[in-house]
């Protein structure tokens, strides 16, 4: 429906993972006291709102999933205004603002903002007020919290231009030179790094409103020893423990949680089922490193013979992992709730909420146990958004405790809150074991952890090569012990190896298992396949392919192998394409995975170059240490490769670094054979990105 009131507007949210739409709903709950009106809404709701009607501001809130890819709830919006016979004036009278989130660790950053930002803008929509780009890589509250300071400055003027205008229902009005010279200041401050000081002095948004009416606690800044004391996750130093605060606003609570000493249901088929998995037995598993290698690799094989999942080599499978018991324990001990373990939860809405769009989370089936809730449903080990530590604070007894949380919530406190609680992995438990007096209600960490997701492997076979069977491959993550948390190991991949530890075979064994009297009968474990639109072998068998996948990078094009080899077998006629692949270890003789079997493929003719590189053992001064080395030794052929045969340039593993340092040699390349300079350079590696020539499989 259009907004119908002066100061009502519109907020629209597309969201993967859940942080897009806890921003837009952090926005709504921030309106009523900015003097507005907010209605939310999901971009895949839409029925509940409508664009070529709307008269009033909208605000949308995006985030970017995959290879710059909308996320699920975004993926029908972006189709209908992506249609071309569309006239270019079709939003006209739309005015609008977005807030885009993405991570600079991967390519493609913020790319469904910027698609949904630019397109809105070929359709005649006008903004009202600067586009923010928001990096999860350093921190989304970094842009994000000072852009929702401005854009209630921005409201402000945009309503009261539409009320000069005197146009009933209309917001017509143009902007003016004055105005779009603002916007275009502010738009280069979001893109700066100095984007929360930049954009607050813009926006005239310097006010003591929201401050905190807390008395500072006297902080000791030195110990008895007269030596200065550092900060900690517990304690503050000057300026920060003497500043006045900006506290955000507590957000509205909206769960009654009822434990009752019913029988909970059996929920865990329901839950499978509800979510798409399947249940498949491990049939095999293996380690790929030996016992010295700085990282295990271990190598699983399903069994898929009996279920209706047929993939292509470059998908992935989602993985379903549980938390651990011990931490499920403890933080039923914590929340003092370790003798209703097996009662039943019952979750509805609370009649006084204020939260608008409240629902019951769906992902928790009714009548389940809290055991089975905080194992199956909630992500415990998420690090708390600074909403969540804000709410915990009015749970918190002890002042200085108090005072410390308010601080690591606060707009002051923001390097302490990436410091102590973002960059350190910090979870709920964590938090609750370092800060002794806060004891939170169950509703309140219902409302605030978001659902438990499952992770996903590339699958490192092909069906052709391996019928009712997938391989996929899981380096051991690990957390080192530091002040804020102990060691731990990856949710998923620490759960797997105790999960499987039973037919786990040692390095140099083949990863096939059989029901002893040790082990009756084989683990099994939920999975569903993860479909890839892109990350294929080209539908083209003579185009020649290009491969960078270093450490467990290689799985996917391990299936690429396996697959070509068949069809190379089956299709003697055909005519194929040349094959590269570039691997990147430590070790030679510790973590050089898959060895044996790529060797096997480079003999029979379906790998033609195999170039590996290790960057921890004793090289001469010409050899490469890493895979962007090799590749700029074989910049020649790379560069022929890929735009006099049209080849195709798939890169796997670790966005991080390993992905930036490949893009950042490929321009190189183009640089110095085709006598470029990089600005052209950089534009032919995204026209390859857009022929779908260069694909990642990145994660960081």
């Amino acid at each position: 429906m259009p907004r119908g009131v002066a100061s009502q507007f519109l907020i629209l949210y597309g969201s993967q993972r859940g942080q897009a739409q806890s921003i837009a709903e952090e926005i709504c709950e921030q309106a009523a006291e900015h003097g507005f009106i907010a209605d939310i809404s999901c971009l895949s709701k839409g029925e509940k709102y409508n664009l070529e009607r709307e008269r009033g501001p909208v605000v949308f809130v995006v985030s970017t999933t995959g290879d710059g890819e909308p996320p699920d709830t975004a993926l029908k919006f972006v189709k209908k205004i992506k249609n071309k016979s569309l006239p270019c004036d079709h939003y006209s009278h739309l005015h609008y603002a977005l807030l885009a989130l993405g991570d600079t660790n991967y390519a493609n950053f913020c790319n469904c903002g910027k698609t949904i930002d630019s397109r809105l803008q070929e359709l005649g929509a006008k903004h009202f007020y600067a586009t923010g780009h928001a990096d999860d890589g350093t921190g989304l509250e970094i842009v994000v919290d000072p852009w929702i300071e401005g854009l209630w400055e921005a409201l402000k003027k945009t309503f009261a231009k539409m009320s000069a205008s005197n146009q009933e229902g209309t917001n017509q009005g143009e902007v003016t030179k004055k105005s779009i010279q603002q916007e275009a200041q502010i738009q280069e401050k979001l893109d700066s790094s100095a984007i929360s000081l930049s954009l607050l002095k813009l926006t005239d948004v310097e006010t003591e409103k929201g401050k905190a009416e807390t008395s500072v606690l006297e902080s000791k800044s030195t110990d008895i020893l007269g030596a200065p004391l550092e900060a900690s996750l517990i304690r503050s130093v000057p300026p920060l423990s003497g500043s006045s605060l900006n506290v955000p606003a507590l957000p509205p609570s909206y769960l009654d949680v009822c434990l009752e000493d019913s029988p909970a249901e059996e929920e865990s088929a329901h839950h499978v089922v509800k979510e798409g998995f399947y249940e498949v037995a491990v049939s095999g598993a293996a380690h790929l490193t030996r016992d010295d290698a700085v990282k295990s690799a271990i190598l699983l094989e399903l069994d898929i013979s009996d279920q209706d999942m047929p993939y292509q080599p470059g998908d992935a499978f989602d993985v379903l992992c549980l938390n651990r018991a011990s931490e499920v324990e403890e933080l039923l001990r914590r929340l003092g709730l370790k003798d209703q373990r097996s009662q039943s939860v019952h979750l509805q809405l609370r009649k006084d909420t204020k939260k608008k769009g409240a629902q019951v989370p769906s992902y928790i089936p009714q009548k389940c146990s809290l055991e089975y809730l905080l194992t199956w449903c909630l992500e415990i080990r998420s690090t708390p958004k600074k909403a969540f530590v804000r709410a915990l604070v009015d749970w918190t007894q002890d002042s200085r405790e108090k005072r410390r949380l308010q601080e690591l919530c606060s707009r002051e406190g923001s390097a302490d809150y990436n410091r102590f609680v973002r960059d350190t992995n910090l979870c709920l438990l964590d938090l609750l074991q370092a800060f002794k007096s806060c004891s939170p209600p169950l509703s309140l960490v219902i409302e605030h952890l978001p659902k438990l997701q499952p992770r996903a492997y590339s699958a490192a076979s092909s069906s052709l090569r391996h019928p009712g069977k997938v391989h996929f491959v899981f380096s051991m993550v690990d957390f080192p012990a530091c002040v804020e948390h102990p060691e731990r190991t990856g949710l998923c991949t620490g759960w797997l190896m105790h999960h499987v530890s039973a037919i786990l075979q040692p390095y140099g064994k083949t990863a096939s298992a059989e029901k002893t009297a040790d082990c009756p009968a084989l683990p099994k474990i939920n999975v569903r396949p993860r479909v890839s639109n892109t990350f294929h072998l080209p539908s083209d068998p003579s185009a020649p392919i290009v491969m960078v996948g270093p450490g467990t990078g290689v799985a996917p094009f391990i299936g690429f192998l396996q697959q070509r080899y068949q069809e190379r077998v089956e299709k003697q006629d055909d005519v194929f394409g040349e094959t590269w692949l570039f691997f990147g270890c430590r070790h030679k003789d510790r973590d050089f995975i898959f060895r044996e079997e790529l060797e096997r493929f480079v003999e029979n003719g379906t790998l033609n170059h195999l170039k590996v590189s290790f960057s921890r053992e004793e090289l001469d001064g010409n050899e490469p240490r890493y895979i962007q080395h090799l590749l700029l030794l074989h910049a020649k052929n790379m560069v022929h490769v890929l735009f006099k045969e049209n080849g195709y340039f798939y890169v796997c593993g670790d966005a991080k670094n390993m992905a930036k340092d490949v893009n950042d040699a490929l321009i190189e390349m183009i640089t110095k054979e085709l006598q470029l300079d990089k600005l052209e350079s950089m534009k032919m590696v995204a026209k390859l990105r857009e022929e779908k020539r260069y694909l990642q499989d990145v994660w960081s």
